[in-house]
């Protein structure tokens, strides 16, 4: 149970990240098979933890390979847009969210994120009975399109969704494999990168409404935070990153007067606190080396003004 099925992105990175974090409660918004918390618990050994995630599998793992913290540690199951609002433990030091999908979500073909599986699914939480299955197969052409173009910025969208309506008018895609094929006929592959690839992000984005879960955490945050409170986000593509840099910018903003304003009058003293790089960081090539999923990698951190 030592071992696992998931490598854990920008692990030092992240680790460095919190190196200023206090006594209080360290929430990781995206638990998964705990290889960031773990680091966490035996590197600061005065906070608490709280693990969130929506993935029983992955929960069912973490409560055994966090053993030895289970004094210190506290899991919750739910999406982090509806736990973290409504966490009791204060104050919070520290909030981790990587919003990448695991390594044994994409490799279990049961589970549906690969183009080989046999079944459409994508559900991170398999709870929930939407699926990729319903997208594929009951949205209209408009909203086919609407996800293709906005959520995998795919330029075919018009022409990929044409292909999957009409195919599915003779029957019913069910295999991601199936669905993967007909993408091909249409996207091009460009470089290693598989004319997969973007479509099924699009799809899942949509199944797990993972960028409104986001902007949800993100306004949770805002709305409640505490002094000194740092927030470390991983993100892998740029929908997620925008989101993220957005927000940082808003929270480091002085004046908050409108843009046509003449003159500041808001006092010019609005800002929450500082992003903790001007930059993301990304994956050094040692860990692509072993880890080349940390390619799309970014982390963005964000420090509270300790008042």
């Amino acid at each position: 149970m030592n071992k696992s099925p998931h490598l854990p992105v920008l692990l030092n990175e992240v680790v460095e990240s919190f190196k200023n974090i206090k006594s209080g409660y360290f929430v990781d918004c995206t638990l998964g098979y705990a290889g960031h918390s773990s680091e966490i618990l035996k590197k600061f050994a005065q906070i608490k933890h709280i693990g969130i995630d929506r993935d029983i599998e992955a929960i069912n793992f973490s409560k055994e390979k966090l053993q030895d913290y289970k004094d210190r540690s506290t899991i919750y199951k739910g999406t982090f847009a509806e736990v973290f609002p409504n966490l009791k433990e204060e104050p919070i030091v520290g909030v981790l969210a990587d919003f990448g999908v695991s390594s044994l979500q994409l490799d279990k073909l049961e589970r549906g994120f690969s183009f080989n599986s046999q079944v459409l699914d994508m559900r991170m939480d398999k709870d929930e009975s939407f699926s990729a299955y319903d997208v594929v197969n009951g949205y209209s052409a408009e909203k086919l399109e609407y996800i293709f173009k906005n959520y995998g910025e795919i330029r075919e969208h018009r022409e990929l969704t044409n292909a999957i309506v009409e195919q599915r008018s003779i029957k019913p895609i069910s295999s991601a494999l199936e669905l993967s094929k007909i993408i091909s006929t249409v996207i091009p592959k460009y470089g290693k990168i598989n004319s997969s690839t973007l479509a099924f992000q699009a799809i899942r984005i949509e199944v797990n409404g993972e960028l409104s879960q986001i902007e949800n955490l993100l306004d949770a945050i805002e709305e409640r935070h505490f002094a000194g409170e740092i927030v470390s986000f991983i993100t892998f593509h740029s929908l997620e990153d925008r989101l993220i840099k957005n927000r940082f910018t808003k929270w480091s903003k002085n004046c908050i007067c409108d843009e046509m304003a003449i003159r500041c009058t808001c006092g010019n003293n609005h800002s929450m606190g500082k992003p903790l790089n001007k930059k993301p960081i990304t994956a050094t090539l040692e860990e692509l080396k072993y880890n080349p999923r940390s390619r799309s990698a970014k982390l963005r951190s964000f420090c509270f003004k300790d008042v």
